[in-house]
């Protein structure tokens, strides 16, 4: 899984923001071109050309999706937000010496509210793989 620089993780920020919260209307959320996603980043001042490289190489690592609309591009991510987290704590106890060991202290760190979201979910892992 590719790990974002600043300015990547920026873009995808925009975009996984707007994918989350599709358009009235729409039954899923529209692709974003590179002139919404500068105007939504001008707190960075960006030039156009800047974000349009930016997407390319994201388009080029497998971190979005474009199609042509007219004379533009429209990118979606690839994944969710949630997806690309969980592929990075994955390669993340892909580096541990053992991965039993980083899981049992990874466990042990999380709060109560979080061992409980993560006692449901395995719970509902068993019982699909069960039935």
């Amino acid at each position: 899984m590719t790990r974002l620089g600043d300015l990547e993780r920026a873009v995808m920020d925009v975009l996984w923001d707007r994918a989350a919260a599709p358009r009235a209307g729409a039954e899923s959320a529209a692709g974003v071109t590179v002139r919404e996603v500068a105007e939504a980043l001008s707190d960075r001042e960006l030039a156009y050309t800047t974000v349009m490289t930016v997407l390319d190489r994201l388009a080029g690592k497998g971190m979005v999706e474009r199609e042509r609309e007219g004379r533009a591009w429209s990118y979606r991510p690839a994944a969710t937000r949630e997806a690309h987290i969980a592929r990075l704590m994955l390669d993340a106890l892909d580096l541990a010496g053992s991965r039993d060991a980083a899981l049992v202290r990874f466990a042990r760190s999380v709060s109560g509210n979080e061992a409980e979201v993560l006692r449901a979910a395995l719970t509902d892992e068993a019982a699909e793989r069960q039935g």
